[in-house]
């Protein structure tokens, strides 16, 4: 496929019809796709068959998840799910820079709520890899967070193979407050219990990653990655969207909206963050690198920084449906 034909098209219409007219062209042809190209390795106690994963936003509603997998993902992150259904922000609220290989989104966590989500993960026909982020809705007070997690958790047990508990989408109001060291140790303590709760109920026990931000600082982030190891998460996801806005963009006309930007501007942050965490949490914790990543040498370097497994979004978008096996056949040769 020749995407750099495609492309112009897509990005003539608005982002979210785009992505939609993507996600449908996505779905006919996965019948027609290969096994994803093999890199095995073992990352939160699970055998991925290659460290290239989608990250959450792209399948918000967990239709898409067979279809994602069929470009050679070796995991696909769906959601964020919240209990309730809530349409998000106001559109419009995803806005391309394609000068600086970017996006800003301020989405605020749309989707199509637990029971959906486990009705369509439940009629999934591949076994693939997959996670399922967890958020909360915007109308749960903060003092009841725990409670949005644990529903949606219980609810989709039987279907994910991991979680990801999101607090760093700063497109819900105030949900970075739950980063602070006191509200990050109430939270990861009740999903910690329900989760082993769960495995105990369904015989299997489903890892618990943490998605944190590129904004907190240096003395925050140790005392997260503390606290993370002290319960024994088995993961970190680094990271979310920054609403800091590089020079690299900050001249062009849509960095003035707000909202996450993401892309290649991210990447230093990302990097950053991930080397920072690697230094700070024990080997057997998970690293997960997102952000930024728009080929198989950014990947390469993630791996290269301490990052078990490493996620796209954006670089999907710019670089069409051939790049996931592109960047695990890059992967392949340095292994």
């Amino acid at each position: 496929m020749n995407y750099k034909f495609f492309r112009p098209l897509l990005f003539a219409l608005p982002p979210e019809e785009a992505h939609r007219a993507a996600l449908s062209a996505l779905r006919l042809g996965a019948v027609f796709a290969s096994a994803p190209p093999r890199l095995p390795v073992s990352a939160m106690g699970l055998q991925f068959p290659n460290p290239l994963g989608l990250a959450a936003g792209f399948d918000k509603n967990a239709d898409s998840a067979d279809a994602l997998a069929a470009l050679g993902f070796g995991f696909v992150e769906v959601g964020a799910i919240t209990p309730r259904p809530q349409a998000g922000n106001p559109r419009p609220r995803i806005f391309r820079l394609p000068e600086a290989r970017a996006l800003i989104n301020r989405m605020g966590f749309n989707n199509c709520g637990m029971d959906a989500a486990a009705r369509r993960l439940a009629r999934r026909k591949k076994d693939i890899i997959l996670g399922v982020n967890l958020g909360k809705n915007a109308a749960t007070p903060h003092e009841n967070a725990a409670e949005d997690y644990n529903k949606t958790m219980q609810t989709l047990y039987p279907y994910a193979d991991f979680f990801t508990v999101n607090i760093s989408s700063p497109n819900t109001e105030n949900l970075r407050d739950l980063q602070q060291p006191p509200q990050l140790k109430k939270l990861l303590d009740s999903v910690s219990v329900r989760r082993d709760s769960l495995a105990q109920q369904h015989g299997r026990r489903a890892p618990l990653a943490v998605k944190l931000s590129p904004e907190l600082d240096a003395e925050t982030l140790a005392a997260a990655a503390d606290i993370i190891a002290a319960r024994n998460i088995d993961g970190v996801v680094a990271c979310n969207t920054t609403t800091s806005r590089p020079p690299s963009v900050s001249a062009l006309p849509a960095a003035a909206e707000k909202g996450g930007l993401s892309g290649k501007p991210l990447a230093p942050l990302a990097l950053g963050m991930l080397r920072a965490l690697r230094k700070r949490l024990p080997k057997q914790t998970a690293l997960v690198s997102v952000g930024g990543v728009m080929d198989g040498e950014d990947a390469q370097a993630r791996i290269e920084a301490g990052a078990d497994l490493v996620q796209i979004y954006t670089g999907l978008i710019y670089g069409g449906p051939c790049l996931p096996r592109q960047i695990v056949q890059t992967l392949r040769r340095a292994a």
